[in-house]
């Protein structure tokens, strides 16, 4: 049902077919002119179907406003208590009823008050039409069986999607990190019945990154307790700049679980690391093929006001990343946990408040020999890409005011037989632990223009450490760092 107002609309509820939830008798005389009216209309429809399950029982203008009126003054008093007998859903000609009822049909049972039972149907109406499949999506409260009392029938009628697909084309700058990239795709909704939405995209970023990818979304269905999404992607990178190593991987993710607060899926990769140049030690140590198993977990909590620009509350994000899941030798093996706390303090004054943040992260391999072993170049820590660190929630990864790659351990790159090569040149190595913090204070502009189209102002300090616990892991906790330390405004 459309909108949130407790007050029922007349046209949605259709109250001369509702449930009858007053009781009370009228008085005589607008008893016998409904009597008339009802007489009237009963011989003008007598050629009419009478096994009509909405439309059972004619009812005049009057007698529907007299029913809308004490319906909407008993709702107005108090809980008008009901039972929904029955979840009809009509008009899906493709898409399979249960996909439909398990959208629906929980949350409108649970409802034991008309207004609960209102405020149930809009938030139905939205989730159906949020999966995208129907161009329209109504809901009816009809009265249920005369043999039980107060029963409601919730009739939902959709309208299936005329176009099932659709694509989309971009181009796309990122003035902060300095990068643009060009991306395409295309969705097919419903091939299935089952609320399917597959698509394929293709992406290229003028840093010389190229991804393309496939994959489907499945909604909730009657074995499954949440959805579920496939994805199939190619990916090559070019990072020779960075840390002089080319990235070349083909992969499958698997969405096993996701709702509010948790979502855990599943990586299956196959990756290449080559290097032409062949200028760093440390690189060239990692080049060749691997194989990543790997299970994610991330558990949300984010009660902030605002996602964009929070003025009260806390958000709390942990990922833990377990690879090394499959028994062969090439499988990468490693736990890679991360940590992000954001917490904001209003000020009281020109919409101002203070939020303060702290991020860390640690990977370290594990198995048999796990002390001899070193970590992953592309699976370490690595801060930098000029991307603002203010309302993100994601784990450590930006660092206002330095280049990619820029704030992690290094090392120089071999001498070449140059004259033109740049002998300061070194490489990103990255780090196994991480730690930044941040602390902003975001407020209102004093122009009323500004004010009213969003624009406000941050001054931030922010500050980070990623440290590398020495090429391979011992107990002596000895580590090479670089800290980058940022502010702004």
């Amino acid at each position: 049902m459309p909108g949130s107002d407790p007050i029922p609309d007349p046209e949605t509820l259709q109250p001369g077919n509702a449930i009858d939830l007053d009781g009370e008798d009228y008085d005589d005389d607008e008893d016998d002119a409904i009597e008339e009216d009802d007489e009237d209309e009963d011989e003008d429809e007598e050629d009419e179907d009478e096994n009509d399950d909405v439309l059972f029982e004619p009812a005049t203008p009057r007698a529907v406003k007299l029913k809308m009126d004490t319906l909407v003054r008993r709702m107005l008093t108090g809980p008008v208590p009901i039972h929904v007998h029955n979840v009809i859903i009509t008009g899906n000609t493709k898409t399979k009823g249960y996909i439909i009822e398990s959208q629906a049909s929980e949350a409108l049972k649970k409802a034991t008050t008309m207004q609960d039972l209102l405020r149930a149907s809009d938030a139905v109406n939205s989730r159906l039409k949020s999966l995208g499949l129907f161009d329209s999506v109504a809901i009816t409260l009809d009265s249920g069986p005369a043999e039980i009392p107060g029963s409601v029938n919730v009739i939902i009628k959709v309208e299936e999607a005329r176009n099932r697909v659709s694509g989309e084309i971009g181009a796309y700058t990122n003035a902060e990190a300095k990068s643009s990239s060009v991306e395409g795709s295309i969705k097919y909704k419903n091939l299935l019945g089952f609320g399917d939405l597959w698509d394929s995209s293709i992406a290229y970023g003028f840093d010389r990154t190229a991804e393309v990818s496939a994959g489907v979304y499945l909604p909730r269905l009657k074995t499954l307790v949440a959805p579920v999404t496939v994805r199939a992607y190619l990916l090559t990178q070019d990072l020779l700049t960075f840390s002089s190593y080319k990235e070349r991987s083909v992969g499958l993710s698997v969405g096993l679980f996701s709702n509010r607060f948790h979502n855990l899926e599943y990586h299956l990769a196959w990756r290449h690391l080559i290097d032409p140049s062949q200028m760093t030690s440390s690189v060239k140590m990692q080049l060749g093929h691997d194989y990543l198993s790997s299970l994610k977990y991330t558990l949300k909590i984010d009660k902030r006001n605002s996602p964009v620009r929070p003025t009260k509350g806390y958000a709390f994000i942990a990922k833990t990343h377990i690879g090394g899941l499959a028994p062969d030798s090439q499988s990468l093996r490693f736990l890679r946990q991360e940590f992000d706390l954001r917490c904001a303090i209003p000020l009281g004054f020109y919409h101002a408040a203070l939020n303060f943040g702290i991020c860390s992260g640690v990977i370290f391999p594990w198995g048999s020999g796990f002390l001899n072993r070193t970590t992953s170049i592309p699976e370490r820590f690595f801060l930098g890409g000029n991307l603002s660190p203010v309302c993100a929630l994601g784990g450590p990864k930006a660092s206002w005011g330095f280049k990619t790659r820029a704030t992690s351990p290094y090392e120089p790159k071999r001498q070449i037989d140059d004259e033109n090569a740049d002998v300061a040149s070194r490489d990103s190595l990255g780090g196994n632990f991480t730690v930044t913090a941040l602390a902003d204070l975001s407020f209102d502009l004093p122009t009323r223009w500004f004010r009213e189209r969003g624009i406000h102002a941050h001054v931030f300090a922010y500050a980070g450490n990623v440290a590398m616990l020495i090429q391979k892991f011992s107990w002596n906790w000895r580590c090479h760092s670089y800290k980058p330390i940022s502010h702004g405004a």
